[in-house]
């Protein structure tokens, strides 16, 4: 029998539980040589954090960064689920956001589904004939011994958390009565998901049983399907521009072996897929059977560090989940309407017609892409995602130094703080303080390898100035990878500093601005990169 692993009850850790950013070494590199032996459930031995060091072949996995930074953990009480960190729980809010601030111009409405339905939905749906062994099956009360008539009719059921949100987005249509002037409607969620995955495919963030998906789904009429899926391949590429992952791979997933709906409505979505494809211009291969059970889907694949591949962003055309719940809009020529050709419909006799249906995540996965994201940038974040944005360092032990460097780091995490009330569009910046006796030296080593995008240093000279005039000595020496934030923070210093000795050369990488000015710079470095 395998020996219980060590609890740590005196380190005051609660008992099996194993903080990601404080790993043994030892241990996370013996993982990185066997990948399939690591489990974050096992608690490891507490190592300070300061200790921990990534190398060359530590930094192509998402886990030794996730480390190093502290972003998540995970427990044995809920395997595949994160428990993530205020680090890490920022960034995600931070794609989240972002995806937000795009929705408009692509013309989707966020919405709210509840997390468990009956098993009678899941039955109409198709997924518990076709995906049930990757649900989890939930009883509620009243499940178990048979039809109580006192109750409402189905209340004896199981039930399911949602592995995906087409469901409640179908019930969302049906609510209303639609016309075809309603159509295109767009629904996105970011609701969690539940998925029972086997245990052994578990890994780090890339496979889950509980995790995000930017999902949406588009409510279309035949005409419609291609300037939809069009448009969804440009907010793809779009946002992998912006984030720089890279190339992608396109791959087109046809009907596999078990599948619902006529083989005429499967070649149907699958040509029309493939044009949509051919239009864009981009290679694309084509999975054979690889289809989900209601439709056709192209896949958009992103490679890891170590050269495995991973699906993200996805796009699904599907004729059967319209059909199973019977949706419908009102059309005056259904005729025209089925096959496509018609524009604006006349005013003959109206009629019901079926919409078309179209799944599409951009991220996928949220935390998926975030474990990409973590091995592309290697823990040197873009400064509008990054959880460390700037950390003020203390010179000396002089307890005045201190108190004034903790109100500096308060005032510059809120620049636009006020009495009462904060406005929804007030700044907010990650900033911290370090005001420990370490050596000047020491803290810039911790700033560096915590991934601040800068930092600034406080002294006995900053506070001989008036109080609205007190400086900070800014230095953007963190990250020299990080040209785009120097060339930032340059231009800033530039054009509203008055030119003097502590500006940028050479030799120097830092600068001396008062707390308005900083305050400005973050403002500035914010709307430069998002």
């Amino acid at each position: 029998m395998r020996p219980a692993w060590p609890l740590w009850p005196s380190r005051g850790y609660p008992q099996q539980i194993r903080p990601v950013g404080q790993t043994s070494l030892r241990r996370l590199r013996s993982s990185l040589v066997r990948p399939a032996q690591f489990d974050h459930s096992r608690p490891t031995e507490a190592v300070p954090t300061e200790t921990i060091r990534i190398s060359q072949e530590e930094q192509k996995n998402h886990r030794a960064i996730a480390c190093s930074h502290d972003l998540y953990a995970l427990h044995t009480s809920s395997p595949g689920s994160p428990l993530f960190q205020p680090s890490g729980t920022h960034i995600l809010q931070k794609l989240q956001a972002f995806l937000r601030a795009q929705y408009p111009s692509y013309g989707f409405q966020e919405v709210l589904t509840p997390t468990i339905y009956k098993k009678s939905l899941w039955e109409i749906s198709g997924h518990w004939d076709n995906y049930k062994d990757d649900m989890f099956a939930v009883t509620g009360r009243g499940a178990q011994g048979g039809h109580d008539p006192e109750r409402e009719i189905g209340e004896n059921e199981e039930y399911g958390l949602k592995p995906m949100n087409c469901p409640g987005h179908c019930l969302l249509f049906k609510s209303q009565k639609r016309s075809y002037k309603d159509l295109p409607l767009r629904y996105a969620d970011f609701s969690p998901l539940h998925r029972n995955e086997l245990s052994g495919a578990l890994s780090g963030l890339t496979r889950l049983r509980r995790f995000h998906q930017d999902d949406g789904h588009i409510f279309c009429r035949p005409s419609q399907v291609k300037n939809e899926i069009s448009q969804t391949l440009d907010f793809v590429r779009m946002v992998y521009r912006t984030f720089d992952m890279g190339d992608y791979k396109l791959r087109l997933g046809t009907r596999p072996e078990q599948y619902i709906g006529s083989v005429d409505d499967w070649d149907r979505a699958e040509a029309r897929l493939k044009a949509a494809l051919q239009e864009s211009g981009q290679h694309f291969d084509i999975n054979q059977g690889d289809g989900a059970f209601y439709g056709p889907k192209i896949d958009i694949i992103l490679t890891d560090a170590n050269g495995k591949d991973h699906q993200t962003a996805t796009i699904q055309l599907d004729f059967q989940l319209p059909k199973r719940f019977e949706l419908a809009y009102d059309v005056p020529e259904p005729e025209q309407e089925r096959t496509s050709e018609s524009k604006l419909p006349g005013t003959a006799n109206v009629q019901s017609e079926t919409p078309v249906l179209i799944h599409r995540a951009i991220f996928g996965s949220l935390e998926r892409f975030l474990a990409l994201l973590i091995e592309s940038d290697a823990g040197k974040w873009p400064f509008w995602v990054n959880p460390h944005q700037l950390v003020i360092l203390t010179v000396g032990k002089d307890a005045d130094v201190r108190q004034r460097a903790e109100e500096m780091a308060k005032q510059l995490a809120s620049p636009d703080a006020r009495a009462g009330p904060q406005t929804l569009k007030a700044h907010n910046f990650m900033v911290d303080c370090d005001n420990t006796d370490q050596s000047l030296a020491k803290k810039i080593f911790n700033a560096r390898r915590r991934g601040y995008s800068f930092y600034a240093v406080v002294g006995r000279r900053n506070l001989e100035q008036p109080h609205g005039m007190q400086t900070l000595d800014i230095s953007i020496g963190v990250h020299p990878s990080q040209q785009d934030v120097q060339q930032a923070i340059e231009a800033f210093v530039t054009s509203r500093v008055p030119p003097s000795g502590s500006l940028f050369d050479a030799k120097s990488t830092g600068t001396n601005l008062t707390i308005r000015q900083c305050q400005e710079l973050l403002k500035d470095l914010e709307s430069r990169f998002l």
